[in-house]
């Protein structure tokens, strides 16, 4: 999820400079650390990153997104762009209604919805428009999110309240219509890997050149090595330690880049990404599954400078580097490989049709006009500030992509028609 851009971009806040936890937190925190030290215990002594933020984020009833945490808004821990403006999701209203208009109806399938405003704006919009969808329906991993999206969606006319279910699993029927994900992927877990010289005395390759009698890699240019960073214990501690083989997906991922990572290098990458898009691509019999999130495409987010990856973590508004603290009670993410979001979906039988900056994604949603249309002075100052933290570089409007994979649909997006960076995956 996302908090300060700011801080994402540049270096991290010190971790020794975010606030206290309260006593509440605090208790949950050790609860959720006894749980991931027993856990690598179990496994030998090392899990993989993957794992360790799986069990941070996801373990039932301890993990950030399964406790009941205040995540998002003011009070939380990151703000989301349906959060700062109403402008977002009205925009994605007009997407929206374009889709439903192509397929003769059909449904809108939101895949964690936050606090539920961005759910109840697009209704309320498409009901202005005249296009409302049979269904909205909501697949949402967190039981304290899912109650804040009830409570707003109770607030809505019974005619498009009435229109909103809940799920707890992907629907088994493909659907027609849309399928939205604000800010998911960065929140899948990810691997980390080091890039450095290999070791011949710990049983490693002595010519990094040439592989091992029965081993299958492609090695990253020159001499350099590329090696897992899990996560073992230094007494309560928790520590970075290499894995002892070499990681044969990073080498892979590597491999084509315009340049050559530098040894100490550290990364992410996210191998969960093509099941997920083929999963979720199978319940899209025709329509458009729209993503946004922060990321880049694969060259310029594996950049040689960048040397520390994008892993991130929020707290109280704060983004900072350490994924060892305040276990359950913090948000941890990394950035978008949006061309492994790309090949995945092309395996999946999806079209990539759209890739933009959020910015140019609103503009050509009609974002502009929407803002000039406020009738007093105050809501045209009010809105105008909002669509400033959406569309500016510094803020949202460039770090942030817009993603449309589609399946049957014939018509282009207009949220596409600013901007085409497809060229870029």
């Amino acid at each position: 999820m996302f908090c300060d851009i700011s801080a994402i971009m540049n270096a991290s806040r010190p971790h020794s400079i975010l606030p206290p936890l309260s006593p509440d937190e605090e208790r949950h925190a050790a609860v959720v650390a006894a749980h991931i030290r027993a856990a690598i215990q179990a496994a030998g002594g090392w899990l993989s990153f993957a794992r360790f933020m799986e069990l941070a984020l996801y373990s039932p009833g301890l993990g950030y997104y399964s406790a009941g945490s205040h995540k998002i808004g003011r009070g939380g821990d990151f703000v989301t762009a349906p959060e700062i403006s109403d402008l977002f999701s009205r925009c994605l209203a007009r997407q929206c209604a374009d889709v439903l208009a192509q397929t003769g109806g059909g449904e809108i399938l939101e895949l964690g919805a936050g606090t539920g405003r961005m759910a109840t704006t697009i209704l309320e919009s498409l009901a202005e428009i005249g296009i409302l969808p049979d269904r909205y329906a909501i697949l949402e991993v967190s039981a304290d999110l899912a109650d804040r999206q009830q409570a707003r969606v109770r607030q809505l006319p019974q005619s498009l309240r009435e229109r909103v279910m809940w799920l707890d699993r992907l629907p088994e029927a493909p659907i027609r219509g849309v399928i939205v994900a604000n800010e998911v992927l960065d929140a899948l877990p990810v691997q980390r890997f080091t890039v450095r010289e290999p070791s011949p005395s710990a049983g490693e390759m002595s010519d990094a050149r040439m592989p091992v009698s029965g081993e299958s890699f492609v090695a990253v240019p020159g001499s350099l090595r590329a090696f897992e960073l899990g996560v073992a214990l230094d007494g309560e501690e928790f520590v970075w330690r290499e894995g002892a083989d070499v990681f044969g997906a990073a080498e892979t991922l590597l491999r084509d880049l315009p340049v050559a990572p530098p040894s100490g290098y550290r990364s992410e990458l996210c191998l969960r990404i093509e099941p997920w898009i083929a999963s979720v691509g199978q319940c899209l019999e025709q329509g458009l599954l729209l993503l946004f999130d922060y990321g880049l495409p694969r060259a310029h987010l594996y950049h040689p400078q960048r040397t520390e990856g994008t892993l991130r973590c929020h707290f109280k508004q704060l983004a900072h580097d350490n994924p060892f603290i305040n276990l359950g009670v913090q948000d941890i993410t990394a950035w978008v490989d949006f061309t492994r979001v790309a090949e995945a979906a092309l395996a999946a039988g999806l079209e990539v049709s759209g890739f933009a900056t959020q910015a140019a994604f609103l503009l050509g949603t009609g974002i502009e006009a929407m803002t000039a249309a406020a009738t007093d002075l105050t809501t045209q100052v009010r809105l105008a500030g909002e669509a400033r933290r959406l569309l500016l570089p510094g803020e949202m409007g460039e770090a942030f992509k817009a993603l449309a994979l589609t399946r049957d649909l014939q018509q282009p997006l207009r949220g596409f028609t600013y901007q085409d960076l497809r060229t870029s995956l």
